[in-house]
């Protein structure tokens, strides 16, 4: 792991995601079965054939991509380490990525597909521009995010830490700062399907 240079409340978020604090996450989400015919549709519609996922964790989303593109095609970045050793044991043969989504370690245009389930609500103002501008320039054509959904930026009190949890409208900051984004579909994944009430938006690049 290297340490990089940057904000410092973004510095500090990483750090905290990358110690105790984000191992914990790791122990407390291990069961995704759910997400299967999320995916599934989602790749049929784009045809992808590489993949990024931006703060993958221990690979709940990126396990299903496995099962459709070979392994070596599948990329997941972190900034915990033991998410990471955990994803390669998870979903053997994929691309397992120590980095900040501030600055991932990619050339432009690398991926057919690129997004977030549950990261950018994690990200600070100062950085969140950054980040969503990182995950545009790596993808050729498609982008997607899933977040926590409000139609004002709101912070959620989230295990004792500020400053870590933000209900955004994140489609429509997409579309604001990259214009060159087209959405193409949309929708809300609820408790009731298995997810956390995870609204979403699939852009393709004009």
């Amino acid at each position: 792991m290297t340490e990089t240079a940057g904000p410092p409340e973004a510095i500090r978020l990483e750090q905290l995601w990358g110690s105790e604090f984000g191992d914990d996450y790791v122990d407390r989400n291990k069961t995704f079965d759910h997400r299967s015919p999320f995916w599934r549709d989602r790749l049929a519609a784009t045809g992808c054939r590489r993949a990024l996922e931006v703060g993958c964790n221990i690979g709940g989303n990126l396990q299903w991509i496995a099962e459709a593109l070979p392994p070596r095609d599948v990329f997941g970045v972190d900034v915990n380490e033991k998410a990471l050793h955990v994803l390669t044991q998870r979903v053997p043969g994929v691309n397992a990525v120590w980095g900040p989504a501030r600055e991932l370690p990619f050339r432009d245009g690398w991926f057919d597909l690129t997004f977030t389930m549950g990261v950018l609500i994690h990200q600070p103002d100062a950085t969140l521009p950054l980040v969503m501008a990182e995950v545009v320039r790596c993808s050729s054509r498609w982008v997607l995010c899933g977040e926590y959904h409000a139609a004002a930026n709101v912070e959620v009190p989230y295990r004792g830490q500020e400053g870590a949890l933000f209900k955004r409208d994140y489609g429509r900051l997409y579309r604001e700062l990259f214009p060159q984004l087209v959405l193409r579909d949309e929708g809300f994944l609820g408790r009731d399907d298995g997810w956390d009430d995870v609204t979403w938006s699939l852009f393709e690049k004009a």
